[in-house]
């Protein structure tokens, strides 16, 4: 399988209307979503909480942890944001992917609509 990218709308809360277009690796591995802080911070974002991470190599780290709107294809979800850093991937992660009811779709490379699921 390929690596899915989308062009997704994200804007502050607290500035509706100022949003700002940007290309995400979707990861369904990532719990949250990810985005550079310099982007964030121009956005207007403010980091709500710190929040403990495990990486891929075991190690644990600390990073801020805000909320932002994400908007694609007529859908939106306020959703948690991780503040990433120098180095780090702009994600989609799984918690903004399902609250958009959204699913890959890893044959056409890109994510679409699925109704809410109340299991």
């Amino acid at each position: 399988m390929g690596f899915v990218f989308v062009k997704i709308t994200v804007e502050s809360p607290a500035r509706p209307g100022h949003g700002q277009d940007v290309e995400l690796l979707v990861d369904t591995g990532a719990l949250f979503s990810m985005l550079p802080e310099t982007t964030l911070k121009a956005l207007g974002i403010k980091p709500s909480e710190e929040m403990e991470f495990e990486t891929a190599s075991g190690q644990l780290i600390s990073r801020p942890v805000g909320y932002v709107w994400f908007r694609h294809n007529g859908r939106q979800a306020l959703s948690p944001v991780v503040f990433g850093q120098e180095g780090d991937k702009s994600v989609l992660g799984v918690v903004t992917l399902e609250t958009l009811r959204m699913e890959v779709d890893p044959v056409r490379s890109e994510i679409r609509p699925v109704p809410g699921r109340m299991y």
